[in-house]
């Protein structure tokens, strides 16, 4: 243990935060590493305890409870603390893929579980893990493994989001010889088009996808595997395919007016604007001024954003950068409570209220916060020429069903309010995979249209066919993604091989 006392003689210090008002101004990302020496300090508040939950990624209470992945955190952070940062970087590399998206856009599950959250402030374990993919990056030591010999074995990996990269990673890194195919322009899949620019800048994917084909694995992008390419021939073409293809179905809200013009899906919103921010080299200048959006300018328009989780948060951040006259973000649960409760005990993930950097921006520019709590759609308004311009909405309330027993949210009559809405957001979240491709594939889903294997497995009911990331277990956190993406690379090698060293 590098400092047995750090965690009583040092305060948690946090990377420096872009103020509102500044970052708003642009779609860079807004936080920036604490020096060197002072990120150390953090390193040594971690009292390297016994039962160290930061690392357990385990299921407590139907939560995530620190990192799927098992990152070696104690030791990680020792190594920050004595500053020998190469080492803090091979350590980390032995479990984890892609630190330097994790250290950006991870909920941290490592400081929830953290010993020192239990009375006190949590270690700085997810700017520690920026800091030293950073400084690897800086110092060269980023490398893609290159396998000294091939196996003569063919994977096809679907879809090039956290997971798809994590399987293509280690599967070429055993030596077979991977294709990863991508229905967009670019590789990246959510990292890329589900998350703004400002979370998670797309030249760090850039950097990593070009490790990754100068260590042999071949992108092939705009090719939707079920529309472009018969998932026949790449069954036939292929020893095994594994299936990352995300949980890509928006849920809808079916509500009268639906069909009006300027209602989007989240998703759609968010990809195309990133699109546009790349297409213009991330000349942020031309995003705040740009009119040729399918949605058109924002200027003077108001938002309305249905769904009040990460993705509803950036559709309000992003909609602030260019330009709303004003932002409404509604959710139909009511707000967290501000504290842990008893029956949230440590190390349960803390189910507390959070206000994101996307709300933060929004109580800057007017003066409020954009969530409204309990409260959904009933009915989108249309204008003469068919766009939509307000919303009904009404409260609602928690009531237990007879039949069930189990809380539903109802409306409360009487609470009948109009919104006006210039432009509709839907982030209500995703129902699962989309049918053209698992039914292409001939793989059997559950009743949520997740791909079916037993548990803890990743082999689907067609046996040369594997899948991992949201499309197996559902719309979850990208940490989560990479995790299910080295076990199914583990697994796709064994059947080849017989056996893994992965």
């Amino acid at each position: 243990m590098g400092k047995p006392t750090g965690f009583l003689e040092y305060e948690r210090k946090d990377s420096y935060c872009v103020s509102p008002q500044e970052r708003i101004q642009n779609f860079e990302e807004f936080h920036e590493g604490l020096p060197l020496e002072e990120q150390r300090l953090q390193g040594a508040r971690c009292m390297e305890c016994g039962v160290p939950f930061c690392q357990s990624g385990s299921m407590i209470a139907g939560m995530g409870s620190g990192c799927p992945l098992h990152n070696l955190v104690p030791e990680t952070n020792e190594l920050v603390y004595r500053g020998n940062w190469e080492m803090a970087y091979q350590r980390l590399s032995k479990t984890h893929s892609f630190p330097e998206f994790t250290s950006r856009v991870c909920p941290a599950l490592c400081e929830a579980a953290c010993t020192c959250g239990f009375d006190g402030d949590p270690v700085t374990t997810k700017d520690n893990e920026r800091a030293i993919i950073d400084y690897a990056y800086e110092h060269g030591l980023v490398k893609e493994e290159i396998p000294k010999v091939r196996t003569g074995k063919t994977v096809a990996v679907i879809g090039s989001g956290p997971s798809g990269l994590a399987t293509a990673q280690l599967l070429n890194k055993r030596g077979h010889s991977v294709t990863v195919y991508e229905r967009s322009d670019r590789p990246g899949g959510l990292l890329r088009y589900g998350i703004p620019n400002m979370k998670l800048d797309k030249r760090a994917i850039d950097r990593r996808v070009s490790l990754m084909e100068k260590a042999g694995i071949v992108f092939k992008c705009s090719v939707d595997v079920g529309k472009d390419i018969d998932p026949e021939e790449i069954i036939e073409q292929y020893d095994r395919v594994v299936l990352c293809c995300g949980a890509s179905n928006p849920r809808n809200i079916n509500v009268p007016g639906r069909e009006a013009e300027g209602i989007y899906f989240a998703v759609d919103y968010l990809k195309e604007v990133s699109k546009k921010l790349m297409d213009h080299d991330y000349d942020s200048a031309y995003m705040k001024t740009a009119e040729d959006f399918s949605f058109g300018s924002l200027k003077g328009k108001h938002v309305l954003v249905i769904g009040g989780g990460d993705t509803g948060n950036d559709c309000v951040g992003t909609s602030i950068r260019l330009g709303a006259e004003n932002v409404i973000q509604l959710e139909m649960m009511p707000p967290a409570p501000k504290t842990r409760t008893p029956q949230n005990p440590w190390p349960e993930w803390p189910r507390i209220l959070k206000t994101d950097y996307g709300q933060e921006e929004a109580i800057h520019c007017f003066g409020h916060d954009p969530r409204i709590f309990q409260t959904t759609v009933t009915e989108f308004v249309k204008d003469e020429k068919g766009h939509v311009c307000a919303a009904k909405t009404v409260k609602l309330q928690s009531v237990k069903d007879p039949e069930t027993g189990r809380m539903m949210m109802k409306p409360v009559e009487g609470t009948e309010d109009m919104v006006k809405a210039d432009l509709v957001l839907i982030a209500a979240g995703f129902l699962g995979s989309q049918a053209y491709v698992t039914e292409g594939f001939g793989v059997e889903v559950n009743a949520r249209t997740n791909v079916s294997t037993l548990p803890d497995h990743y082999q689907t009911s067609v046996e040369k066919i594997f899948t991992a990331g949201d499309m197996h277990r559902g719309q979850s956190l990208v940490v989560w993604a990479i995790t299910e993406g080295r076990a199914a690379a583990k697994a796709v090698d064994e059947s080849l091989m017989g056996y893994t060293n992965l």
